[in-house]
């Protein structure tokens, strides 16, 4: 039971290459930015030009799928407190609006 237990999670996770692609996606982009930041700033500056080098960032098997692991678990966890509300005002479906009134709320608990 435990080995079967273990798959279904793991199937009802996010797609660690895709979570891999967002992450990715980010880094590229503050890595665009702070090189427009500092060649901003050394067009103001009078000496030489000092940049970092452009660094590949990567990320750990192990960090990401434990970053699919809280993705996971803070979207069912938005879903459950929205169903609640949505329940309690009579509402068959979750609606964007009962996602907007948790996400404060999560956001902080989170």
């Amino acid at each position: 039971m435990l080995g079967l237990r273990s798959s279904m999670e793991e199937t009802n996770t996010f797609d660690p290459e895709l979570i891999r692609a967002i992450f990715k996606l980010v880094w590229e982009r503050r890595a665009s930015e702070r090189e427009r930041n500092q060649l901003s700033e050394t067009e103001t500056e009078l000496g030489p030009s000092t940049t970092k080098k452009t660094r590949l960032t990567s990320v750990n098997a192990n960090a990401l799928k434990l970053s699919c692991e809280l993705l996971r678990l803070f979207v069912t966890e938005a879903i459950q407190r929205a169903a609640t509300i949505a329940e309690a005002e009579g509402s068959l479906k979750i609606e964007a609006t009962h996602l907007e009134r948790v996400l404060p709320q999560l956001l902080l608990d989170f």
